[in-house]
């Protein structure tokens, strides 16, 4: 019995010696996350809060606010601008979507064996997405006036007379979606790039001496392998869509003179009317509402792509 009591006793203290150095390695580990973590409470978890709170209020025109319930989340599924800039920011959601595949193909073709001026090209494409947004619009609003724009004014070479591509409705939403297409698609190729430089060499020298060519072998190794990365450029091209502002408000202003523009309920996306109702009309409860939802609806999306990435993303 002794000798069992004597041999227990090295292993016991070995265990909690064992214990006390895990528990030193968990508050080190504490201690350098403790920055970060709580630079995220402070600037987005309790902002989120904050504004979730304030959702349930009514602000008066002076400051201050009293609790009213449910109530602007009643007003907000009645309102039907609501509904009209939830379908813009849809709409430019969905279809600037197209730039995934625009960016696979121009990243295909700068990744061929060979091509000289690859860096070059890459700085090209790459350039709009290091150029400040409020730039971008300004350019672009430029080039689709209806009067003196380079757009109209190259369309009227081959006879036709181009409309103020912002300021039409049936035009506005897609020109603002090529200038975020354009805007995008650098950063998306040099991500792919990136991506088919990961693929093995060996799958293309394989499928060569099947008989493959370099269409077929496009289909069913590149494009197979990048599903992961394609995966990423979605996920990232949604919620940055979804919070659409910048662009809208350079093009097209703010207050009346944005509202002077025939196409400005199709332009109107769900950020930009949050930024008109707290800080134009101080109609903050409610624009609290609005920015809420627009979170419910970011995060549903987001769970959506990762139940369908299931059926179509390849993980080796």
């Amino acid at each position: 019995m002794t000798t069992t009591a004597e041999t227990r006793r090295p292993a016991r203290a070995a265990h909690a010696a064992k214990r006390r150095g895990l528990r030193a390695e968990a508050l080190w580990g504490y201690a350098f996350i403790a920055p970060t973590g709580l630079g995220l409470a402070i600037f987005y978890l309790w902002p989120v809060l904050q504004t979730a709170y304030f959702s349930f209020t009514e602000w008066g025109a002076f400051g201050g606010h009293t609790w009213t319930g449910l109530d602007n989340y009643t007003r907000l599924f009645a309102d039907p601008q609501v509904g009209q800039a939830v379908l813009n920011t849809l709409t430019y959601t969905v279809l600037g979507l197209l730039g995934i595949p625009l960016a696979i193909v121009f990243a295909a073709l700068l990744n061929r064996p060979g091509l000289r001026g690859v860096a070059l090209y890459r700085t090209a494409f790459f350039l709009p997405v290091v150029t400040m947004p409020v730039a971008v619009a300004m350019l672009w609003r430029w080039l689709y006036n209806g009067d003196y724009g380079l757009v109209n004014q190259v369309l009227a070479l081959v006879g036709i007379d181009g409309p103020n591509w912002i300021a039409d409705p049936a035009t506005a939403l897609y020109a603002l979606v090529v200038v975020g297409v354009w805007s995008s698609v650098g950063y998306n190729l040099i991500i792919f790039l990136a991506g088919m430089q990961g693929i093995p060499k060996e799958l293309y020298e394989a499928a060569s001496l099947d008989g493959a060519g370099p269409v077929r072998q496009f289909f069913t190794i590149t494009l197979p392998m990048l599903s992961p990365t394609a995966f990423f450029i979605s996920i990232v091209s949604v919620i940055g869509s979804l919070q659409l502002f910048d662009l809208v408000f350079v093009m097209t202003g703010s207050g009346q003179a944005a509202r002077a523009n025939p196409a400005y309920s199709r332009l109107q996306t769900v950020v930009q009317l949050f930024y008109e109702r707290a800080f134009v009309t101080n109609d903050r409860g409610y624009a609290a509402a609005i920015v809420i939802a627009l979170l419910v609806l970011i995060a549903a999306l987001t769970i959506l792509q990762f139940r369908l990435q299931r059926k179509w993303v390849h993980y080796v």
